[in-house]
């Protein structure tokens, strides 16, 4: 009796469209319309009054010789008019069913460009990998190495491996065909990936995922941040050697150097089971505006690797100025599979120019003295770059010494020369508002550097009612003054690890540490509140704002337009000198102000200057290019100025094109004043030119960017064999790889869940319905016509 009942129930489900049902758990009936729904009792009124019509029409009003044909008549006329009211009342059938549907695996497949390296694998790998894969008994690997992809596909479409896919319409691959899966995606972001396969989720049937990958994250989320969100174990089949032959090289350079003074470049060279062999390291630089082959050499050093990075310095002192790049590199070794990282580039700017900073204080104090000796003897700012303004200085001392500027509203031509302004401890009244509105524009507009110092006397309350207010990390207090009832010392926080200007001294010493040399401070003037686009890098250790929980701010940071401003809530930094001379107090500063200051083009450069939106590019990308152009005081370049209203250019390819040129004129359109853009489509390899006629001096601007089939995922040999452990770990799953991943069939036993399915099937739009009514119409029609009713 069981089976019979559940054959039947199984005949209803597959009748329904459902192969997995168990049983009929319930039904009923029920109806569609809202007055039917509402009162079910009307319709049986209804169906009762409808045979209580018929009766009374063929009683009363028709007459026969035979009752019962009479009574036939009414029955056939009552049930058609019931019939009819039932189609009204949409009549439905509630089936509750009980299945257990078959569990969905889900198998994704790793479409990086790492998946495509050939592993030169050692015979006791490589042997049982083409066992487990069958790709020997294929034949496909005997004239190349296979990539991790060819063992992936390989195995897959082997009898041995799996059983034949079907893939669904919302798989990424073309129905039994693995050879359209292509590894060539330019980073590998498993995160992401993840996340919008847990949108992809078809409910609580999904049993699991089995993810083939080298497991090289380089891009995205994390995806153990996410794995959890599938709700189903994740079964890793890991693609690709645990350990290889590698060697790498990583180059640190300044990114800006001084004609003709020394700076120390660091090579550092990282390694995988190359214990105690000799490498033989290369740098050498190139002018970007000069074929490559026109080498610098700047040092070459014989190394014996020891551990896994060894690290090495060398001098170089530069004879010209303009655009360089400097290239580390190491000769490839046997066994190596990748190649790409055994050279480093760095673009380096060579200027035989300074930086120019402009101090503004009220009075000497101890930090302006010490800022001024430090800069002079700075070989990027030194005697001439360092320009004053002191409000207590005699007027005739102001007019005739050098190191002073006669006022703070400075021609808009000598304005903007400034790279760095240091703005001290002043009162309102000496800050105009023309001050207030340039010093905004040369941050915002020209990425000039602004370093706002808390002096003791007046504070920076005095900003409040100023057009600086805005640009500040904090949001002063007009009312504030300094709080000196108590020392204390100076408390930094996690974030100022991340600002190479926040590290002192050597990194054996410690970044961070030497602040503690600062000793403790007698004063610090409060503030309202930080910013929210600030970032605070040091603050009180027990002093809060006006919302009684964030500490009080000493030292902050925040971006304003292309520039950024920095707030010290006290001007007590020289005692950094305390018992090691200038050496951190030189550091901090010097540090800063190559932040500030390198980060834009340097004195009257700024006025006009050439960028695209990256200096390395992929063959296919498109180049953005932007023209900054302002005139001789600095005000947006009039259309009088330019011919046709536009920048003209020209851009130089590495190889002459199908017609022989090199060369393309560029046209560049106004965006808004002051600012030129264009975008150039760039397809060939090699280093890309682009000139910009300057219309004030005549003369052109050149940069050069460089088009390199360069892929993040060609950098690391290995499999990421923590992360995949990881991510089988976290949701329940097994690792495994090619070699073993067999034993997946034994280990995946997912239980069928129970799942209620409600199915509601209309009764009256089904030709079952359609038929009786009808027959009963046709039935009642020729029963009158042989009794020869009308």
């Amino acid at each position: 009796m069981e089976d019979r009942r559940m054959n039947g129930s199984t005949w209803f489900g597959r009748w329904l469209g459902y192969s997995d049902v168990s049983q009929i758990e319930s039904w009923r009936p029920s109806f569609g319309a809202g007055w039917a729904h509402a009162a079910p009792a009307s319709v049986v009124i209804g169906i009762l009054v409808a045979l209580a019509l018929a009766a009374w029409f063929y009683g009363r009003l028709q007459t026969t010789k035979s009752s019962a044909v009479r009574w036939t008549l009414a029955a056939l006329r009552g049930l058609v008019l019931a019939a009819l009211l039932l189609v009204l009342a949409d009549p439905n059938l509630e089936v509750t069913l009980v299945r257990f549907p078959e569990p969905v695996l889900w198998v994704g497949l790793d479409a990086s460009d790492s998946m495509g390296i050939a592993d030169e694998l050692p015979a006791e790998q490589r042997e049982p990998l083409d066992r487990a894969s069958g790709l020997t008994a294929s034949g496909s690997s005997v004239s190349m190495v296979p990539s991790r992809a060819d063992y992936v596909r390989a195995f897959l479409a082997s009898q041995d491996g799996v059983t034949t896919l079907t893939v669904q319409d919302e798989g990424d691959l073309p129905h039994d065909d693995l050879n359209h899966w292509s590894p060539s995606g330019t980073v590998t972001a498993l995160g992401d990936s993840l996340e919008e396969l847990s949108r992809r989720q078809l409910g609580s049937s999904l049993a699991g995922l089995v993810l083939f990958s080298d497991f090289d994250q380089n891009s995205g989320i994390s995806p153990q941040d996410v794995v959890g969100q599938l709700g189903a174990p994740v079964f890793t089949v890991g693609v690709g050697p645990e350990s290889a032959v590698d060697i790498g090289v990583d180059l640190l350079v300044p990114p800006t150097m001084k004609q003709a003074e020394t700076s120390t470049l660091s090579v550092t060279v990282r390694q995988r089971e190359l214990e105690r062999t000799p490498v033989t390291v290369r740098v050498w630089a190139a002018s970007l505006g000069s074929p490559e082959a026109v080498r610098i050499p700047v040092g070459e050093k014989t190394l014996t690797l020891d551990g896994s990075t060894t690290t090495t310095d060398l001098s170089f002192t530069p004879s010209s100025t303009g655009r360089f790049v400097f290239v580390a590199e190491v000769d490839s070794l046997p066994g190596e599979t990748v190649t790409q990282n055994n050279q480093s580039r760095r673009d380096v700017r060579i200027i035989d120019d300074f930086l120019r900073l402009r101090y503004i204080e009220s009075e000497t104090t101890w930090e302006w003295r010490f800022v001024k000796e430090v800069f002079h003897r700075d070989k990027l700012v030194g005697m001439r770059g360092f320009r004053t303004f002191l409000r207590s200085a005699d007027p005739i001392v102001r007019e005739t010494n050098e190191l002073f500027v006669s006022n703070l509203t400075l021609p808009r031509h000598e304005f903007f020369e400034a790279d760095v302004i240091f703005l001290g401890d002043l009162p309102a009244s000496a800050l105009s508002t023309r001050f207030g509105e340039m010093t905004r524009e040369f941050v915002d507009q020209f990425g000039g550097g602004l370093v706002v110092l808390g002096g003791p006397r007046f504070g920076p309350g005095q900003l409040a009612e100023s057009p600086l207010a805005d640009m500040l990390p904090v949001v002063v207090d007009p009312a504030g003054r300094r709080r000196d009832d108590k020392t204390f010392a100076l408390q930094l926080t996690p974030l100022a690890a991340q600002f190479d200007f926040m590290q002192l001294g050597s990194p054996e010493t410690g970044g961070l540490q030497p602040w503690s040399n600062l000793g403790k401070l007698p004063w610090y003037q409060p503030v309202l509140r930080v910013d929210p686009r600030a970032t605070v890098l040091a603050e009180h250790p027990t002093d809060v704002c006006s919302d009684g929980t964030a500490k009080q701010p000493l030292i902050a940071i925040r971006p304003y337009g292309r520039g950024e401003v920095v707030y010290l809530g006290f001007n007590e930094l020289w005692r950094l000198r305390r018992l090691h001379g200038e050496e951190y107090y030189r550091q901090f500063w010097g540090q800063l102000i190559h932040r500030l200051g390198l980060s834009h083009a340097l004195g009257d450069q700024k006025r006009f200057v050439v960028r695209t939106d990256r200096r390395q590019y992929r063959s296919g990308d498109q180049v953005v290019i932007t023209v900054e152009a302002y005139d001789e005081d600095f005000q947006p370049l009039s259309d009088d100025k330019l011919q046709d209203h536009q920048l003209r250019g020209e851009w130089v390819r590495p190889v002459p094109n199908d017609q022989g040129d090199r060369s393309d004129p560029l046209t560049i359109t106004q965006l808004r004043p002051g600012v030129y853009e264009t975008r150039v489509s760039v397809s060939d390899d090699g280093e890309h030119r682009l000139r910009v006629n300057d219309p004030i001096t005549q003369s052109p601007v050149e940069i050069a960017v460089n088009v390199a089939d360069l892929s993040i995922e060609r950098r690391n040999p290995v499999r990421n064999v923590s992360l995949q452990e990881a991510l089988a770990s976290e949701t329940g799953g097994r690792s495994y790889d090619l070699t073993n991943v067999q034993n997946f069939l034994k280990d995946f036993n997912p239980p069928r869940p129970r799942e209620t399915t409600v199915e509601v099937i209309p009764l009256w739009n089904t030709w079952l319905t359609f038929c009786i009514v009808v027959g009963m119409m046709i039935a009642e029609w020729a029963l009158r016509k042989v009794v020869n009713l009308p």
